[in-house]
């Protein structure tokens, strides 16, 4: 069983990589209740009963995005920096791999053919939304082996 996987620059949380090997039973809650995307890992056996329920209105301010990927095929090359633009390494995620981008930017760069969904906070507000910065290079890149 592999842990959940954190990309932290001093005690700031980057991202949150979930293994496709990564198992437990019952929830898991990967996220802190205070974060506006909530993500869980659930294994429950066939039988479970999950209770009916609808949602209620709850008004929240969020005022910073967070997205999360699901790596359905290939394979893809992250590339983490910090608040300031500065790089500070990469992972490379594959099928089946989820990751909660936290805080800090983020690059991509697809290393065999991808196919991927992303959910993030809607409304998409356009050019708004982010910041667009120049990527780092192959040559500079710092790949943080996955833990096994």
């Amino acid at each position: 069983m592999s842990k959940v996987e954190e990309i932290r620059k001093k005690d700031k949380l980057i991202a949150l990589i979930i293994r496709n090997n990564y198992q437990c039973s019952g929830v898991d809650f990967i996220t802190s209740d205070e974060y506006s995307q909530q993500v869980a890992y659930m294994h429950h056996p066939a039988g479970k009963i999950i209770d009916a329920h609808v949602h209620n209105v709850v008004h929240r301010n969020v005022v910073y995005t967070q997205e999360v990927l699901f790596i359905k095929k290939g394979k893809l090359r992250v590339d983490f920096y910090d608040d300031y633009k500065d790089y500070l390494e990469s992972c490379v995620l594959e099928t089946g791999d989820v990751i909660l981008l936290t805080s800090g930017g983020h690059g991509f760069k697809v290393i065999e053919e991808v196919e991927m969904i992303e959910v993030k906070q809607g409304p998409y507000s356009g050019a708004k939304d982010k910041e667009r910065f120049e990527n780092i290079t192959d040559e500079e890149v710092i790949i943080k082996l996955k833990n096994k």
